[in-house]
């Protein structure tokens, strides 16, 4: 297969590759759920997000990051989570599983909510590193998926697209999907460039992201 643009180990050299995968192997485990802004752990670790729309795969590719089945519960009922959870990782890093968007069971106003929190938690966290916003390779960037990207633009936080299930498309047809999403992102503010394409069935671009969170959260 040849490497989607921004997609290869070659981005990484393969010292940062091993040291990440060794990193991500160290012990993880679930924090707490905040349901509000005022139950948040204190900002003292670094940490890194995780958002997209409900049945992205978000709980699956936290657990496939870190070798874990159900450290991130997964559900076919979208809207699972209702809160903003916090993993610790080696006390060193903090994985945030924030909440789904464009809920297809929950009504508007528990979806405002659980929106808003989110929203809260991106405008006042000093310690967040980057938010992986997370879209379904087969379908690429979405209508629904453009009040989260200027919600990030406008909080002025780093964010990194990462497609999901990228396993479910043939090599050249990833290609495009990460060109069109580079494309579709390249005049936003707060976007960081490089487009990952991952399967956490396969791990495919596992490696890749895990370097990328390594070197932005500042752990190695």
């Amino acid at each position: 297969m040849t490497a989607a643009p921004g997609a290869g180990s070659e981005i990484h050299p393969p010292e940062a590759i091993e040291a990440a995968r060794v990193l991500f192997a160290r012990p993880i485990a679930f924090l707490m759920g905040a349901a509000q802004i005022a139950g948040l752990p204190p900002a003292d670790l670094a940490e890194v997000a995780f958002a997209g729309r409900s049945n992205v795969g978000k709980s699956s590719l936290i657990n496939a990051l870190v070798g874990q089945k159900h450290l991130a519960r997964a559900s076919n009922e979208p809207g699972r989570t209702r809160e903003v959870n916090f993993f610790v990782l080696d006390e060193k890093l903090r994985l945030v599983d924030l909440p789904g968007y464009g809920f297809a069971r929950a009504s508007k106003s528990a979806t405002a909510k659980f929106q808003n929190l989110g929203r809260a938690y991106l405008r006042g966290r000093p310690n967040l590193k980057r938010v992986y916003l997370l879209i379904d390779a087969r379908h690429g960037l979405k209508a629904v998926d453009a009040e989260a990207l200027d919600a990030l633009d406008l909080a002025a936080v780093s964010y990194q697209i990462v497609l999901t299930k990228a396993d479910k498309l043939k090599p050249a047809e990833v290609v495009k999907v990460v060109e069109a999403t580079a494309k579709a992102i390249s005049r936003r503010p707060a976007a960081f460039p490089r487009v990952l394409a991952t399967s956490a069935e396969k791990g495919t671009g596992l490696p890749e992201l895990r370097a990328e969170i390594a070197e932005v959260a500042g752990v190695l």
